[in-house]
């Protein structure tokens, strides 16, 4: 039998013969068969409505089911790759940190070859780490001020008590 998840795996197998399934990265497992309605009864047959409904909702929570699990994996892998993306920019940003060090050093170098004086060529590059540290310090301000929260959803929100109830202004 085959069901919506199949991807050419033997029903005892697993995975199929690379070890991975195509659309999905790890080893889903292979779906409850559905059994039920379609072949409890023969064509035409007229079973009792009892037994229908019970096979349509046992079939349903199957389906449910094999939807969790599949979603379990799908977001399981989403995590991961999220995760070394991150992992990845954080060793980025710490190798541009360690590269404006060294070159806020070589240009203190390099002012002091040319002022004669390691002092006042070290503040000269303090110095310009401090505008730049400004700069983007007002920056930032500004951006957060622009910030407003959810402000649609903090008003919806408020009127979900009065529609409960049945007071809702419908606007």
């Amino acid at each position: 039998m085959t069901g919506p998840y199949d991807t050419g795996a033997s029903a005892a197998g697993g995975a199929p013969a690379g070890g991975r399934y195509e659309s999905v990265g790890d080893a889903i497992p292979d779906p409850e068969p559905l059994h039920g309605a379609h072949e409890t009864y023969a064509k035409g047959e007229v079973g009792s409505i009892g037994a229908l409904v019970s096979d349509i909702s046992n079939d349903l929570s199957t389906l449910m089911r094999q939807e969790v699990a599949l979603a379990k994996v799908e977001l399981k892998q989403s995590a991961t790759k999220a995760g070394k993306g991150a992992g990845m920019l954080g060793g980025a940003g710490y190798a541009a940190h360690l590269t404006l060090l060294f070159l806020s050093i070589a240009l203190w170098m390099m002012l002091s070859y040319l002022l004669d004086d390691l002092g006042w060529s070290a503040l000269i590059v303090a110095v310009l780490w401090g505008v730049v540290a400004a700069v983007l310090a007002v920056l930032g301000r500004k951006q957060l001020k622009q910030v407003e929260g959810a402000p649609r959803t903090t008003e919806t929100a408020k009127r979900v008590p009065d529609a409960l109830k049945g007071n809702e202004d419908h606007r």
